[in-house]
């Protein structure tokens, strides 16, 4: 028997947490005050966390934390007291995107399943089969997979990894927002959490070889010059 997809939607605070349970999510994902990817949500105190899993718990709904930036080594030393807390309040999984953290969430957040980012950018059997063998449960494939893609992945993986992938919001110009573009003109490390997302500023890009092909770089994911497969 074919198995619905669970649906999973973001809760940026507490106010569309309740939005998103109210209108029927399987699941949400958040992030804290630190290591999560949208820092410009306004994010869960560790208290409002536990709050937010007593909440969807008590209705059916599960909570995923967000800890996928790529810290720094001063930021790893503060990791363990924070997995430990969240595998205490129950959440139910993690979704992650550097080695490192994966090996400590094992350790400090045994309770806590494992979800790879699609920050990893997965474009493949064999990577997604990886992180499987590494302890994910699931993998968030990168949002440029046609479904074609997703479906030849999913063939050629094992049945008990879960594959994940986006089907609404907005698409990033570069692979699975892996730009530096803001970090370059803003000082915002967009694989922090902190895009400034220079793409949509009133810019205009265009080929060399034809300077009358001009796209504004607000609508660059739907100009054919910089056009993306088929979703």
């Amino acid at each position: 028997m074919q198995k619905r997809p669970e649906v999973l939607a973001p809760a940026g605070d507490f106010e569309k947490l309740r939005f998103a349970v109210a209108y029927g999510a399987d699941a949400v994902y958040l992030a804290g005050k630190a290591y999560g990817m949208r820092t410009a949500s306004g994010n869960f105190t560790p208290e409002e966390m536990a709050q937010a899993v007593e909440y969807c718990h008590a209705r059916g709904v599960k909570v995923y934390v967000t800890v996928n930036t790529l810290p720094r080594d001063e930021e790893m030393a503060l990791l363990p007291p924070y997995l430990s807390s969240l595998n205490d309040m129950g959440v139910d999984a993690l979704i992650l995107a550097d080695l490192g953290v994966l090996m400590l969430a094992k350790k400090y957040a045994p309770r806590c399943q494992i979800h790879i980012s699609t920050q990893t950018s997965i474009v493949n059997a064999r990577a997604a089969t990886a992180w499987h063998e590494l302890g994910a449960s699931r993998v968030v494939l990168a949002r440029e997979l046609t479904l074609e893609q997703i479906a030849h992945i999913r063939k050629n993986t094992p049945p008990t990894l879960e594959l994940e992938a986006f089907v609404h919001g907005a698409m990033c110009m570069a692979y699975s927002g892996r730009c530096m573009l803001s970090q370059y003109l803003a000082g915002r490390d967009a694989n922090r959490g902190n895009c400034a997302q220079p793409c949509r500023w009133g810019t205009v890009w265009w080929r060399n070889t034809d300077p009358t092909s001009i796209c504004p770089s607000k609508r660059m994911n739907t100009a054919p010059t910089f056009s993306t497969p088929r979703i």
